[in-house]
Parts: structure tokens; C-alpha cells; sequence
């Protein structure tokens, strides 16, 4: 069974760091372009990052730039996400989500859309706060 289960996160202060961990069972996760979306409460699920399938291309939304990385360990079967200088505005679920049917795998205008995707984790909290 497929299946995506997120971790790592938490109650952090303005500022400071934290590395989510999206774990891969049940296939070999640099078959698929694997992403972080995050959703606020009263907020669209919107596209934070994405490490593309095919070329290791990474994507990340503007609000995130130079202050999140997104890397796979492909032997372990994971995908992280690792956050810098966080800021409240970064609060909420983050979830981690695979995407397999393009061949070329996705782009930069096609990452964020999330019919794109077809498995998706259960999220991890997190909270940015003082």
C-alpha cells in the first residue's frame, strides 16, 4: 500500500528552524515528483516546494525562497524539508504529496497545481510563534 507520513513538526519561535521529513512507503519515492503544501486555518492548501522526478529540479514558492530547502535521500525513501528563519506566516498543516503520471514529471507551472497529485500524507503541525 502507498502510502506518505509526514514529521518533524512543531512549536518553533520567529526565526528559527525546523526539518519535516516525509517518508515513502510501499514505493521508491524518486519514481515520483514529491512536493510540501501547506495549509492556514481559513487558508487554500497552497504549494510550498517540489523536488522533481525526473531531473531533480526544485520549485519553491516566492514567500519561501532562500529560507527553505527541499533534498530526497533516495535511499532511504525520503523527502525533507528543511525551514529557515521562520515566520508566523509560515504556520499551519504541512503535507507531503507525490506525483507520478507525467513522465517528464512537473514544472514550474505545473507544481503547485494539486490535482497534479496522487497520494498525499496526513499532514504535521506547524506552528511559528513567540
Amino acid at each position: 500500500q502507498l502510502q506518505l507520513v509526514e514529521s518533524g513538526g512543531g512549536l518553533v519561535q520567529p526565526g528559527g528552524s525546523l526539518r519535516l521529513s516525509c517518508a515513502a512507503a510501499g514505493f521508491s519515492s524518486d519514481m515520483y515528483s514529491i512536493a510540501w503544501f501547506r495549509q492556514a486555518p481559513g487558508k487554500e492548501r497552497e504549494g510550498v516546494s517540489c523536488i522533481n522526478r525526473a531531473d531533480g529540479n526544485t520549485f519553491y514558492a516566492d514567500s519561501v525562497k532562500g529560507r527553505f530547502t527541499i533534498s530526497r535521500d533516495n535511499v532511504k525513501n525520503m523527502v525533507y524539508l528543511a525551514m529557515n528563519s521562520l515566520k508566523p506566516e509560515d504556520t499551519g498543516v504541512y503535507y507531503c504529496a507525490a506525483a507520478w503520471r507525467r513522465a517528464s514529471g512537473l514544472d514550474g507551472g505545473s507544481w503547485t497545481l494539486i490535482p497534479e497529485y496522487d497520494y498525499w500524507g496526513q499532514g504535521t503541525q506547524v506552528t511559528v510563534s513567540s
